[in-house]
């Protein structure tokens, strides 16, 4: 039986209603939240439409998720004026090159956490650790009504968690991943524009897994297989480690088994996620050391990579698979 993929739709239903509490609560300086969710529809319901019909192309759903920010970039002023990148802070001191740079950064988060959103619990998870970080440091800096912003988005994205997480009985779709990615990234600027004592480089390394799975894709497939960039291939971080880590641990294939498989997946790149948001919330001030942590990422992920596209798993890795207790056709567990 076809498994639903309209978890999207829970989630901004959900939050929508969450939305409405707040800002009852908070008043009229609340308002603009109920701005940034209309933001997010063309996002949302490029997604949701391609879920229902398979009719949207993917540079369709990135074009809907662009203008989804360039609506955001003039109704709340949600745009990046500073970066600590040489280069990139000249650029965003132009009007053009900040609404360039913000519509390529929210597009590019969320069709991020798109690409990411391959195994049960894997984007939904990433999602709640980036949105938690958030909100946690907007919390540090005073700014409650973001934070309360980023955990009720938490709480949207759990719902939907419990029923993805481990059976896979609802998929989030492109609808929710776009729409997800699109509050992550425009929560991150937000926070930076109403609190400048964030270092710029904080949201980045909270988004750096998903974020970097993407360039390295695109890099992957033009420089070293010569296709198109949005021509999938399936050999990401975490296909890899379903097709050559999971083996250890289920040995049949029954639906049970490639079920149980596919969930055992998804905790191996939650421990990569917080590899770079655990440091940028000890560090979200201090630019240096998280330059430092964004570099140590990206030769982790590199090394993890080549390790295993090569079958030389970690040792670490393989003996955690191997203690695993295999699938078998009576294990009834999801």
């Amino acid at each position: 039986m076809a498994v639903p993929r309209i978890g999207g739709l829970g989630i901004v239903l959900g939050l929508a209603v969450a939305v409405g509490v707040l800002v009852w609560q908070a008043g009229q300086g609340a308002l603009w939240i109920y701005l940034l969710l209309a933001c997010s529809a063309p996002a949302f319901l490029a997604g949701f439409v391609q879920d229902l019909t398979e009719a949207i192309s993917p540079k369709g759903r990135l074009a809907a998720t662009a203008a989804a920010a360039a609506m955001a970039f003039f109704l709340l002023d949600a745009a990046i004026t500073r970066t600590a990148l040489p280069g990139l802070d000249w650029l965003v001191t132009s009007l053009a090159g900040s609404f360039l740079l913000t519509v390529f950064a929210v597009a590019g988060v969320a069709n991020a956490v798109n690409i990411i959103d391959g195994f049960n619990g894997l984007a939904s998870m990433c999602v709640m650790l980036m949105l938690a970080a958030l909100g946690y440091v907007a919390f540090q800096v005073g700014d409650l009504l973001l934070a309360a912003l980023a955990f009720t988005c938490v709480g949207a994205v759990l719902g939907f968690f419990i029923w993805n997480f481990p059976s896979g009985l609802l998929f989030l779709g492109d609808g929710g991943a776009y729409f997800l990615g699109f509050m992550v990234a425009e929560i991150s600027i937000l926070l930076l524009v109403r609190n400048p004592g964030v270092s710029p480089i904080f949201p980045l390394l909270v988004c750096i897994y998903p974020a970097f799975e993407t360039l390295f894709s695109i890099y992957r497939r033009l420089a070293l297989r010569q296709q198109p960039a949005h021509m999938p291939d399936g050999i990401h971080l975490h296909s890899l480690v379903y097709r050559r880590m999971m083996r250890w641990a289920v040995g049949d294939r029954t639906v049970k088994a490639l079920t149980r498989r596919n969930s055992l997946t998804s905790p191996f790149l939650w421990v990569l996620c917080m590899a770079s948001i655990a440091p940028a919330v000890l560090f979200w001030d201090n630019t240096p050391v998280l330059l430092l942590f964004l570099l140590l990422f990206a030769l982790s992920y590199l090394m993890l990579y080549w390790r295993i596209v090569r079958f030389q798993s970690p040792k670490l890795l393989r003996r955690i698979t191997s203690r695993l207790p295999p699938a078998d056709n009576g294990d009834t567990r999801g």
